[in-house]
């Protein structure tokens, strides 16, 4: 999957946790998301592992500091577990 795919499916599903027409881009952190906090974030994570078919290893989740990091790892797990 390319990452302009990735990211696409990201955008939605922050959409969907945050219920509303939320923008995000590459550099977008939790402090620039109203409602991001440490709850929305575990069901991000959550949401991320059901849409992309993955299991993120906990110790990678927690130093996730911005959208384009996330989508590294989404890539990157996708990649090591042949997804």
């Amino acid at each position: 999957m390319r990452r302009e795919e990735v990211k696409e499916k990201v955008q939605n599903i922050f959409k969907e946790v945050f219920d509303e027409d939320l923008m995000v881009e590459e550099d977008t952190t939790a402090d620039d998301v109203e409602d991001w906090d440490s709850f929305e974030h575990i069901n991000l994570v959550v949401a991320m592992e059901k849409e992309f078919g993955v299991k993120f290893p906990m110790k990678k989740v927690v130093v996730l500091n911005n959208v384009g990091e996330m989508i590294d790892l989404i890539l990157e797990t996708m990649q090591e577990m042949g997804v």
